[in-house]
């Protein structure tokens, strides 16, 4: 009876699950290590929303359906998907290129997808724990009660956390060093914290802003998240809300596939 010979070549690698639970779980430790990062993205998104109740308390929410807890909690979850996993995954991918750690990732056996994804679950994970314990709070201390339909709660939060994972890859591929990471993701910060309906609801503002303020990255995930709390969606605003969505992770994808850099800036 002949025996086969493998190879240590031909022997089976590990899964592309455990490789990468195995770099989630690193990048989890890196992170945990970075305290200025951490705490931007565990303080912001908790503390920033409380902050603005006074004003959101003069807004003429019932003329747009909307109360006081559900504009909160858009709030807490809009600076979540924007500080717990934008901002930090785009410190992440910068100082891991710039350290030499992608490259060398690159040598062994996972794939681009995988190293980006790989470095990316923790930040989400942590934005989902946050998710999670904002809808929880906002319940008990702003009595919003359960979403009127949670399905559109939980598409625009999935939709959330993956464009700022792709639109943080994207960000990176053109940040230079970690020192100006905060500065090249604070246009794109800003510019959805206004427009998008974190800060200031998009049923409230004039057609015409509204209008371009709809077209905006994060504003399809937000109305999702919004009008799964209110359940004030139509049936035709809830597919082009989640064409939008899908629109923007597609567009964030294929740029990071086509611009994302490998190599050290320096």
């Amino acid at each position: 009876m002949s025996g086969t010979v493998i190879t240590a070549a031909q022997r089976p690698g590990p899964s592309a699950v455990r490789r990468l639970t195995a770099l989630a779980r690193a990048e989890l430790a890196l992170l945990g290590r970075n305290r200025g990062v951490m705490l931007t993205a565990l303080l912001i998104p908790l503390a920033v929303p409380f902050s603005l109740h006074g004003a959101v308390d003069k807004m003429n929410l019932k003329q747009a359906g909307l109360s006081i807890g559900s504009v909160m909690l858009t709030a807490a979850l809009g600076f979540t998907f924007l500080f717990a996993v934008y901002t930090s995954l785009v410190n992440a991918y910068v100082a891991r290129r710039e350290e030499l750690v992608l490259k060398r990732l690159r040598t062994g056996e996972l794939s681009d997808t995988e190293i980006l994804t790989g470095t990316a679950l923790p930040a989400m994970g942590l934005g989902l724990a946050q998710a999670l314990l904002l809808w929880a709070a906002c319940a008990v201390l702003l009595h919003t009660g359960p979403p009127k339909a949670p399905y559109l709660t939980v598409l625009g939060i999935v939709a959330g956390l993956v464009l700022s994972a792709a639109l943080a890859a994207l960000t990176a591929s053109f940040t230079r060093s970690v020192e100006s990471a905060q500065v090249t993701a604070l246009p794109l910060v800003l510019v959805s914290m206004l427009g998008s309906g974190i800060m200031f609801p998009v049923d409230l503002m004039p057609d015409g802003l509204a209008r371009i303020c709809g077209v905006l990255p994060f504003s399809p995930a937000i109305r999702l998240v919004s009008g799964g709390l209110t359940g004030g969606m139509s049936a035709y605003e809830t597919l082009g809300a989640l064409a939008g969505a899908l629109a923007w992770v597609i567009v964030a994808v294929f740029a990071v596939r086509r611009w994302f850099r490998w190599e050290s800036r320096r």
